[in-house]
């Protein structure tokens, strides 16, 4: 069994988007969250990531929900939709702008593009995605603009429970970024920040897809003046050609009918080790087992091919 920092109490969650059903690379990291919550007796939260209507399917929250059921994840509380927080979010691009950390981004792909070829010693940056800072002086609102976070040269260390120490400099690799894109929408990394505050989140499992954007994110933590969370990313299931398991490689939605096998096999990618006698036992005991058993130092810090 894991141990957290002596008085803390744990609260994780797990946060899918509604772009489809679970699938076996989801159930390995909300498997992973729900037994890391409930071996530290601690609580587990479910948020549902609903701020990106483009590439929502409808029902999708639903079918989600149902899985963690049959799969004998129960959470605690109320299942927050980040629909419904869009308020909390314009509160902190306030609270951002205060600070003078906030300016409008009116630069298009177009105009990044012909950036480039004017200021050929900038093109490997644009290449790799890092904002030059064109637009950083701009302080008034223009039609179709975007909010990006001004970023310094800080050089984020963290411990990750899982790959240990990882560093980023958000100024080389990352550049400043958006928080509310040019549609209106909130971007994820605001969003995710300020639901984790709200909801008292303190240990955070999720997938390694998700590594670079930590560093972001603990750089939101500290301009909101907020206590970050533990972190614990997970290696990703991986198909034969070594692309991600995920729904936009077609990866099939979660057999409910199936679930102590499910339950098995992700324990096992995990690399929990349950034994062959719990095949064919409930998911009820299969869950039990993981919980009394749990112990993420067994995990692996590599992808792995399914």
């Amino acid at each position: 069994m894991d141990t957290q920092t002596k008085g803390q109490f744990y609260r994780g969650r797990f946060a899918p988007s509604p772009s489809g059903p679970l699938h076996f690379g989801s159930l390995v990291s909300a498997l992973a969250s729900y037994l890391d919550a409930r071996a530290n007796k601690g609580e587990w939260l479910v948020r549902i990531e609903d701020i990106d209507p483009p590439r929502e399917v409808p029902g999708s929250d639903k079918r989600i929900l149902d899985s963690l059921l049959a799969h004998g994840m129960q959470w605690d509380g109320d299942i927050l939709y980040q629909s419904s927080r869009t308020d909390a979010y314009e509160a902190a691009l306030h609270e951002l702008s205060k600070n003078e950390l906030i300016f409008f981004c009116s630069c298009t792909n177009k105009q990044l593009k012909e950036y480039r070829l004017k200021h050929p010693k900038n093109e490997s940056m644009l290449a790799s995605g890092v904002y030059p800072g064109i637009c950083r002086e701009q302080k008034r609102y223009k039609d179709q603009c975007s909010q990006r976070l001004k970023i310094n040269e800080q050089i984020f260390l963290f411990h990750d429970a899982v790959y240990g120490l990882v560093s980023q400099n958000l100024s080389d690799e990352v550049g400043d970024f958006v928080l509310k894109r040019r549609d209106g929408l909130y971007a994820y990394q605001l969003a995710v920040v300020v639901d984790d505050i709200h909801q008292g989140i303190n240990n955070i499992v999720r997938g390694t897809d998700l590594l670079d954007s930590t560093p972001r994110q603990l750089y939101l933590y500290q301009c909101l003046n907020a206590q970050a969370p533990n972190y614990k990313h997970l290696p990703l299931a991986l198909l034969s050609d070594g692309k991600k398991l995920s729904k936009q490689t077609g990866a099939p939605a979660l057999n409910n009918m199936e679930a102590p096998e499910n339950i098995f096999a992700a324990l096992r990618f995990l690399g929990q080790k349950p034994p062959l006698e719990l095949q064919g036992e409930s998911v009820n005991n299969i869950i039990s087992w993981g919980i009394t058993h749990w112990d993420s130092h067994k995990i692996c810090p590599q992808d792995i091919v399914i």
